[in-house]
């Protein structure tokens, strides 16, 4: 999350392993960023460095919040569902779609191509 704005700057779909947030940290660990915010999960500061990480609830509630958001638009992220499909593939590109919507208004359609 971008603290000075409502924006989503990156995101990993999976559990709370380390295994998961590898390939988050791989891509976001060179940004220019003064401290992390997290909400204290014990994986964080095995890639975390010791002094850059501020643990609080109250800085994550933007985070609370877009995930909330996320839940309301895609029935499929509401925990417990059957409706959708279990593919991961799916759950990407859906995220993907709805993000791309909530930052520039507009669905990608892609137009035909004439010959």
């Amino acid at each position: 999350m971008n603290h000075f704005a409502p924006e989503i700057l990156d995101w990993v779909i999976g559990d709370h392993s380390a295994a998961t947030f590898a390939p988050l940290w791989d891509r976001i660990k060179d940004w220019a960023c003064y401290f992390w915010v997290t909400d204290g999960y014990p994986v964080y500061p095995q890639f975390i460095p010791e002094g850059d990480q501020i643990v609080s609830k109250t800085y994550m509630t933007r985070v609370e919040g877009e995930n909330t958001r996320l839940r309301h638009y895609l029935a499929r992220l509401h925990r417990k569902t059957l409706c959708y499909s279990k593919s991961v593939d799916m759950l990407k590109h859906s995220v993907r779609l709805l993000l791309h919507y909530l930052t520039f208004g507009e669905v990608p359609i892609p137009r035909p191509i004439h010959t």
